[in-house]
């Protein structure tokens, strides 16, 4: 999407706060011996209260309100009454919501409790390297060249990225053009970001693996390495300077 007017800009903020408010909440609420299927309802109210719609659902008929993977699930995660989450559990959440025909969407990958099995290098890094890119976007950069950027700064890390899942445009639909924003360095994609587009940008950051496969229900997505994944991801408008973070409220 193209920002137009103002009032694009104002419809944009408010549904990118709701999807921001919510993931904070869900943050805080994630605890030892509840179910991602609570959390999931959890979240699922505090959308409602903004007079939001779950992305995945409206758009394709998710089994859930949020995307919630745990430890091993890189995303698209199903909420389960049967997962438990644990003391030292990587978990991810992603929020993506319509509002009043505008489209939010955010990310965060962080560690239930005590981080015992020394997840936090993984998810610095990806909280840290999406906020490299994103002060590196602005109007005419080469799409490609911050998927490089992405990959550059994973491996100083120590770490891989994912090279089947992307960043996308957003706007009045949850996934516009671009389509394809990589955390990779990918040559065929020629395209630049232009000013006022609105783009969901997002780290995919991994211990080993580069390629992510469907598991049995249908959605969930994982390495066939037992490989660990962090993604951080905000929505924001680019400008001839500074990208807006419509989704700053989140924190990442």
């Amino acid at each position: 999407m193209i920002v137009n007017s103002q009032e694009e800009l104002e419809g944009l903020k408010k549904a990118a706060n709701a999807v921001a408010v919510t993931l904070v909440k869900m943050k805080e609420f994630a605890k030892v011996g509840i179910s991602t299927k609570e959390l999931d309802d959890y979240g699922a109210e505090i959308l409602a209260s903004f007079g939001a719609i779950s992305a995945p659902i409206k758009d394709y008929e998710f089994p859930g309100h949020n995307c919630i993977s745990l430890n091993n699930e890189a995303c698209h995660g199903v909420p389960s009454a049967d997962k438990i989450l644990k003391e030292g559990d990587l978990l991810n959440i992603d929020v993506s919501a319509e509002l009043n025909g505008f489209y939010g969407d955010n990310g965060a990958s962080f560690i239930i409790g005590e981080d015992l099995n020394n997840h936090m290098p993984l998810v610095t890094a990806s909280n840290e390297i999406l906020n490299i890119a994103i002060s590196s976007i602005k109007k005419d950069v080469k799409i490609c060249n911050i998927g490089w950027l992405i990959q550059s700064e994973a491996r100083k890390r120590g770490f891989q990225v994912i090279h089947n899942l992307f960043g996308h445009g957003i706007g009045r639909k949850l996934h516009e053009s671009p389509q394809r924003v990589p955390c990779f360095m990918d040559k065929t994609i020629k395209e630049r970001f232009q000013k006022n587009s609105v783009i969901a940008i997002e780290t995919f950051i991994s211990t080993k693996a580069r390629y992510l496969y469907e598991m049995e229900d249908g959605w969930t997505l994982r390495a066939n390495d037992n490989s660990f994944i962090a993604q951080h991801e905000h929505t924001i408008v680019v400008t001839d300077k500074e990208p807006i973070i419509l989704t700053a409220a989140n924190g990442n």
